[in-house]
Order: C-alpha cells, then sequence, then structure tokens
C-alpha cells in the first residue's frame, strides 16, 4: 500500500555531504532511506538523528556499483514505502587517486572514471522507469568544481566532468516526463572526508581564494541539494550549479588570464 510521506533515496549517506543531506531532507518531512556500502554504525547514527528530530528514516546496505545489490535495496524501498519521489547520487564510489598525470596508471584512471559514472549509471536506471511512468520524480546528482580543474587531478576531474554530461543526458530524456534532473558542483567543502587532506597550507590558500574567505560547510552544501531534490522545486532543469563558496569569482578577479576583456 503506498504511504503519503513523500521517499528520498541517498546513496553514501553515512557520512559527510551525503549525511547531512540526510538530515536536511528528515527536516523537510520525507522519509530518507539512508544507503551505504560499510558502515553500518555511522548509518545507523544518521537515521537515529533523524528520528530524535522528528524525522523518519531507515538505513539500507548496498554496493551501487553492484546492479544487482542496487536492484535489491529498490525492491526493499517499494515494498516498505510503496513510492520513491526522490535520488539524490551522492556515493564516492571510488577514492580519488592524486597524482600527476605523468605518473597516473591507467587502471588508476579508469578505474576512478568507470566507478564515478557505475554508481550514478545502476542507480539511474533502477529509478528512471519508474518515475518516467508515474510522471514525476527529482534526480539530483553530486558532482565537484574539479571537473573544470588542472593538475594533479586528472582521474578525479574526469570523471565528474563524465557524471556532468552524463547528467545532462538523463535530464533530457527526463523532462518530457515530468522528472527534473539537475547537478551540484561543490567546491571544497569541511567534512569528515576532507579533514584529512584539507589541512594547513592547502586549507589557507583555499580560504584565500574564496570571496567568502572560508570552506563550505556540510549543512550548507546539504541545503542546496535539498533544495533541487525538493518536489516543489522546477526552477532548474539539467543544469551543474556552481555551488563554491565564492571561489571561481575571486579567482576570476585574481587571475588576469581568465578575466573578461575590458
Amino acid at each position: 500500500m503506498e504511504q503519503s510521506q513523500r521517499v528520498v533515496l541517498i546513496s553514501g549517506a553515512s557520512r559527510g555531504i551525503g549525511a547531512a543531506t540526510a538530515r536536511e531532507m528528515g527536516r523537510r518531512g520525507y522519509h530518507v532511506v539512508v544507503n551505504y556500502r560499510q558502515n553500518a554504525d555511522a548509518a545507523a547514527e544518521v537515521v537515529r538523528s533523524i528520528e530524535v528530530g522528528g524525522g523518519s528514516a531507515q538505513a539500507l546496505q548496498a554496493d551501487v556499483c553492484d546492479p544487482g545489490q542496487v536492484s535489491g535495496m529498490l525492491d526493499r524501498i517499494r515494498a516498505d514505502r510503496g513510492r520513491l519521489d526522490a535520488l539524490v547520487c551522492n556515493a564516492n564510489t571510488v577514492n580519488p587517486p592524486f597524482e600527476p598525470l605523468l605518473t597516473l596508471s591507467w587502471d588508476h584512471f579508469i578505474g576512478k572514471v568507470t566507478g564515478e559514472l557505475a554508481g550514478a549509471y545502476f542507480l539511474t536506471q533502477a529509478v528512471l522507469g519508474a518515475m518516467v511512468e508515474e510522471r514525476r520524480g527529482r534526480i539530483v546528482y553530486v558532482s565537484s568544481t574539479a571537473a573544470d580543474s588542472i593538475g594533479t587531478v586528472a582521474a578525479h576531474s574526469t570523471a565528474k566532468a563524465a557524471l556532468n554530461t552524463f547528467s545532462r543526458h538523463v535530464a533530457g530524456v527526463a523532462a518530457q516526463y515530468g522528472v527534473v534532473v539537475n547537478t551540484v558542483a561543490f567546491g571544497a567543502v569541511r567534512t569528515d572526508a576532507t579533514a584529512g587532506v584539507m589541512t594547513g597550507e592547502l586549507r589557507a590558500f583555499m580560504e584565500s581564494r574564496s570571496a567568502s574567505g572560508r570552506l563550505l560547510e556540510a549543512d550548507e552544501a546539504a541545503r542546496s541539494i535539498a533544495m533541487l531534490a525538493d518536489e516543489d522545486f522546477s526552477g532548474s532543469v539539467g543544469q551543474v550549479l556552481r555551488v563554491d563558496g565564492g571561489f571561481e569569482v575571486l579567482d576570476r578577479q585574481l587571475n588576469p588570464m581568465v578575466r573578461h576583456f575590458e
């Protein structure tokens, strides 16, 4: 039997941006499916925090790069809730190899690219058909401004650029059926996942290149995702929305090579 409460599935929601988004969607009245791959305790804690705040949630384990596990997770959601209104593709399926291009192995490069796309592809395939049939739904892909970066991030940048392109193709198909698809590309976000990397000199540099003078917080990122995932929002279709705390606007001022012609 279908329940009236709207349901959102968030992949990789046991920590970081995914966990913050889960809590935000819970506050907005959604039943939140907290997907995780390994850390059951962390996922259970996210569920508990949503329920303590008066919301509704459940944790479901699945490797989103495995189509069989994705299918099983969706079957469980349909059996438990009878509906799925929104999907947030957030899971970091493969840690990026931050290596110089000249020494980056093909296995590391292609592993990141295919891993990134696999998680988005299998989730999209699993939910889009029903959304098209019902002529409603929201899909949000979580990307990165690294798609436009150059340096020791070739695999990560290529993977995110491919995700952005994939999302536009999905949006083009889905929009005619009333399904709204968008992507959020985040700049540097302060999370437990970035804590070990975004420290000292690197953090100071990133803050100095941001108009706001600081890194984004996970809760700020979550509100951007939640806005696009909410059924009441329809002002953007097939866009890659940059949310970077003012990094690009200040960087364009500091770097004369990318200034507009006066």
